[in-house]
């Protein structure tokens, strides 16, 4: 017979470490305090550390992500004690927040430590604030493994299972309203924060990277993302255009021109991804030759600039008309490429695409006037592309505003951001339209879409043309900012982006089939290389690595519609809201109406 006694049930529900509830609770708190303290002293004796955590008083580098960490930790230790006002923190008083809060803490200091002791050569190297840090942060981590198991008899994959949350009230307008204001603000001081990490810093990119991606799943496990994604989509208008003007702020906190410019082309990329999410995301047609259109829209701009290197030398468009002439080119090229190949479908549509990406690359190589014609000037490509100049505004020299100087990337920057914003525009009003639909039915299931009357090419060839025009939208800005183009990023894989192959994992990384997913992935896969400078001879096998390890944990993506969670995912398993449109990321709930 099973022993079902309250102290059996009690023993069961209990952590791995034997400890005592109270005694946990009081181990998370003195942790984080003692975490916290640490940060305030020296942690390494010599300043060759990235960061020079050497100084007493005065927290910097990977110090300040231990102070982030710290307090991280002790907030969710405190609602274990039920203190007023944070109970918003773990509203389900769940276990899993408050462990993987304290892991946080604990693997930057645990981080640190290592690497001083690595780069410097012994544990030696390590001042006493560096030690109090690595055994401060361990105690929370005691304590939350000692608090009732989340699933008693799952093992540590009860951690791992999101828990159940209570369904919130409703906030009132102007609070909900101010929510997505502090959402907002505290993604741009994060994405400022780890963009501004010195390249030669890869211990602070990777302390940063630790901290975001245990805070994150804090916060997921605790239901604070879910709530704040509900919330979002009440206020759809006013989220998007506080995120518009976040972007537009960011030049402004940058005093390297350097960092406008990895903004600049992350939104060149993310635009690209975007115009991918609607043949691969929206259509369901896996397309591996994609960077071509990017790179067709770079040449027709080139072509048109006015660069003394162009076989039109004496051409000189205004940047409307160049953009249009390369949207024009892109357009006519998806459609050349979508006629003959899109009666075909899966792995045969896919290597055909990636088929022609490759002539693509080899045609404006040869196109030197000695294996072809001379338009492209083959291996040299086109260069001494000139700025762009809008109704007088010089793009490629500094600006005083306010007191701030904008350099030459920052002028792009908000050009992009005005790009990017069609673009997103385009995206949402196609993806919600009748033609939008028929993509989504084609992708679920293109016979059944056919037998109730879609044509099944025409969807597909306006998509393939679609997305063609906005790639090479994106490619007209990106040939001025790179002052030059040629043929060697255009292929499908390659050390660095822009290649087919990155394009399309930051689509599948990001969310297929959203708007913010693609934003999201092409962001994470241009700075992580960009950041850790010792990862770009290995790109391509931790881009692999990343993907196996996504498809694995959450194949719907970093965000994900209801559409994809319900595909990937037991239906009882899930808490999604309900949507109100086919792009919207999570909608409004019912429950929570």
């Amino acid at each position: 017979m099973t022993d079902t006694t309250p102290e059996t049930t009690a023993a069961a529900a209990r952590g791995p470490v034997p400890l005592p509830a109270s005694a946990a609770r009081l181990l998370i708190a003195v942790g984080a305090v003692g975490t916290i303290a640490s940060t305030f002293l020296s942690w390494t004796w010599t300043p060759d550390f990235p960061g020079d955590l050497t100084v007493y008083g005065y927290p910097a580098g990977l110090q300040i992500l231990a102070l982030v960490a710290g307090a991280l930790t002790l907030l969710y230790g405190l609602t274990l004690f039920d203190v007023p006002g944070l109970r918003w923190l773990n509203p389900g008083n769940a276990t899993t927040p408050v462990l993987l809060a304290t892991l946080s803490a604990f693997a930057v200091c645990w981080f640190t430590g290592i690497a001083i002791a690595v780069d410097l050569g012994g544990l030696v190297n390590l001042d006493p604030g560096g030690f109090v840090a690595m055994a401060a942060s361990a105690l929370p981590v005691i304590g939350a493994l000692a608090l009732p198991h989340p699933a008693p008899g799952a093992g540590f994959r009860g951690y791992l299972t999101k828990p159940e949350q209570p369904r919130p009230g409703r906030l009132s307008g102007i609070a909900e309203r101010g929510v997505i204001t502090a959402g907002t603000a505290v993604g741009l001081i994060a994405f400022t924060y780890g963009i501004g990490i010195d390249n030669n810093a890869s211990e602070t990119f990777i302390g940063f990277l630790l901290l975001l991606l245990f805070a994150v799943l804090a916060l997921v496990h605790a239901g604070l993302l879910d709530r704040y994604a509900t919330i979002s989509a009440r206020h759809k208008s006013f989220a998007t255009t506080l995120a518009f003007l976040a972007a537009v702020i960011f030049p402004f906190t940058q005093s390297d021109d350097h960092n406008a410019n990895i903004g600049v082309n992350i939104l060149i990329f993310a635009t690209v991804a975007l115009g991918l999410n609607i043949v691969v995301g929206l259509t369901g047609l896996l397309d591996l030759g994609y960077v071509a259109f990017l790179g067709v829209g770079a040449y027709a701009a080139a072509l048109v600039s006015g660069s003394e290197y162009s076989r039109f030398s004496g051409v000189h468009f205004p940047f409307w008309a160049a953009a249009l002439t390369g949207m024009a080119a892109s357009l006519v090229f998806g459609v050349l490429i979508g006629a003959p190949t899109l009666r075909l479908r899966g792995d045969y549509l896919a290597i055909v695409t990636l088929g022609f990406g490759e002539i693509f690359r080899i045609t404006v190589n040869n196109l030197d006037g000695d294996s072809g014609p001379n338009i492209t000037r083959g291996p040299n490509g086109i260069t001494q592309i000139p700025d762009l100049n809008i109704f007088g505004f010089n793009l490629g020299e500094a600006h005083d505003i306010g007191g701030f100087t904008l350099g030459r990337f920052a002028n792009y920057l908000f050009l992009m951001l005005i790009v990017t914003a069609i673009v997103v525009l385009v995206f949402t009003r196609a993806a919600d339209s009748r033609i939008g639909r028929s993509w989504i039915a084609i992708r679920e299931d293109e016979t059944a879409a056919t037998a109730m009357g879609i044509n099944g090419f025409r969807v597909k060839l306006i998509a393939f043309a679609l997305g063609a025009s906005l790639a090479g939208l994106a490619g007209t800005v990106m040939a001025h900012v790179n002052y030059s183009v040629n043929p060697q990023p255009y292929q499908f894989a390659g050390a660095a982006p822009p290649n087919s192959a990155f394009l399309l994992a930051a689509v599948v990384l990001g969310g297929m089939g959203t708007v913010s997913g693609p934003l999201l992935g092409a962001s994470v896969l241009y700075l992580v290389p960009e950041k850790l400078q010792f990862l770009q001879n290995y790109e391509l096998f931790a881009f692999g690595i990343a993907l196996i390890l996504l498809m694995r944990f959450r194949p719907e993506g970093i965000i994900a519609n209801r559409r994809r969670q319900l595909e990937f995912h037991e239906t009882g398993q899930l808490d999604v809201p309900d949507q109100t449109t086919l792009t919207d990321e999570p909608a409004v709930t019912k429950a929570g109406a």
